[in-house]
C-alpha cells in the first residue's frame, strides 16, 4: 500500500536524522513550543503507541478518552510525566513506529478506528502519521539546520490539508467552500491538483509552502501561494493537517 511505504520512507529518513545527534543535540530546544527534541521524539513515540494500540485492540478502545482536557494539553501533559534519557527515547519510538506500520498493513482497510477527533480508515490515518513525522522533522531539522528536504510524499499531506478543508472551516465557524489547489511538486515541475477546477476559489503555489501552513509552520502571508477568488484566502488561513 503507497501511503505505508511512504510513511515507513519519512520514518526510515527521520530515524537516520536521529541516529546521528549527540546528546546535546537531543536536549536542544525544537521549533515546538516548550519542547525539546527528545520531547518531539517522545511525542512521536506514545502517539506510534496509540496507533498500534486502537488498530489491534478488538474493543476498539478510545485513545484520546481525555474527559474535559483539551487535546494540546492532555498531549503535553503526556509528554512531561513520561521523560527520559535520549538512547530509551529513540528505541521507544523505533519500536512503537515498526509496530505502527505492521498493524497499519494488517488492518482491515473498511474498518475505521477511534483517533483524535472522529474515526479514521487505516489509509488516512497513515496519512496523518505521515503529515506529523514530516512537521515534526521540521521542528527538529530546522533549530539543528539540517537537512530536510521536500520530497514528493508532501502529495499525501497535501491531499490531506484540501481533504479536511470542510472540517477546519466548521472548526472556525464557517460555512466550508470548494477551493480547486493547484500545487507544484518538489521537483518544480509536476503539479498537483485538488478539488474541483469549476471552483470559485483558488490557491496556486508551491506544494511544501501550503503543507507548512497546514502544519502550522508557516503564515499564508509569508508563502508563495497565490490565491483567487472569495474564499482561496480563508480557506489557507484554516487550513491544516491534523484533526485538531
Amino acid at each position: 500500500m503507497q501511503i505505508i511505504d511512504d510513511l515507513e520512507a519519512e520514518q526510515d529518513r527521520l530515524d537516520t536524522l536521529l541516529a546521528a545527534l549527540t546528546v546535546e543535540q537531543w536536549a536542544t530546544p525544537s521549533a515546538a513550543a516548550g519542547w525539546t527534541i527528545a520531547d518531539v521524539v517522545l511525542h512521536l513515540a506514545q502517539t506510534e503507541e496509540a496507533v498500534a494500540y486502537t488498530l489491534t485492540r478488538a474493543d476498539r478502545p478510545d485513545t484520546f478518552d481525555r474527559g474535559n482536557q483539551p487535546l494540546d494539553q492532555a498531549v503535553d501533559d503526556a509528554v512531561r510525566a513520561e521523560r527520559a534519557p535520549a538512547d530509551e527515547i529513540f528505541e521507544r519510538w523505533r519500536t512503537a513506529r515498526r509496530a505502527a506500520v505492521d498493524a497499519l498493513r494488517s488492518a482491515d482497510p473498511d474498518t475505521r478506528v477511534p483517533w483524535a477527533a472522529t474515526p479514521l480508515r487505516p489509509q488516512v490515518l497513515a496519512t496523518t502519521r505521515l503529515a506529523e513525522h514530516w512537521a515534526h522533522g521540521l521542528d527538529i531539522t530546522t533549530p539543528l539546520d539540517l537537512p530536510f528536504p521536500d520530497t514528493d510524499r508532501l502529495r499525501h499531506i497535501a491531499w490531506l490539508g484540501h481533504r479536511t478543508l470542510p472540517y477546519a472551516f466548521g472548526v472556525e465557524g464557517l460555512e466550508p467552500h470548494d477551493v480547486f489547489c493547484e500545487l507544484t511538486a518538489p521537483d518544480g515541475t509536476t503539479i498537483w491538483t485538488y478539488g474541483p477546477e469549476t471552483a470559485d476559489s483558488t490557491i496556486k503555489g508551491p506544494a511544501g509552502d501550503f503543507c507548512r501552513i497546514g502544519a502550522r509552520r508557516l503564515k499564508p502571508e509569508h508563502s508563495a501561494l497565490k490565491t483567487t477568488g472569495p474564499h482561496a484566502a480563508q480557506a489557507l488561513q484554516v487550513l491544516r493537517n491534523y484533526a485538531a
